[in-house]
């Protein structure tokens, strides 16, 4: 299943929020094709157009700044999370 949306993440208190805009195909199930062996397959981040990470059954694009290693770890805990349910 596709799923798309952005995330607002912010360093501290009184910086700015950066939109991460995301795109990603899950599995029901975790697989050895997913990140960490999780659900997710495939991929995108993007900050103002910029692609900030992107996987396919493999990274192809690691995260390359903070705010997309932050989206990356809040859309994993999802899925995981959303699993349990």
């Amino acid at each position: 299943m596709w799923h798309e949306g952005v995330i607002g993440i912010q360093k501290g208190k009184d910086s700015p929020i950066v939109s991460v805009h995301y795109w990603m195909k899950c599995y029901e199930q975790p697989s050895k094709y997913g990140i960490d062996g999780g659900r997710i397959s495939k991929l995108m981040l993007k900050i103002s157009d910029e692609i900030v990470a992107s996987f396919d059954r493999g990274w192809d694009i690691r995260p390359t700044n903070e705010a997309a290693e932050t989206a990356l770890r809040i859309l994993v805990h999802e899925i995981d999370w959303r699993e349990k349910e």
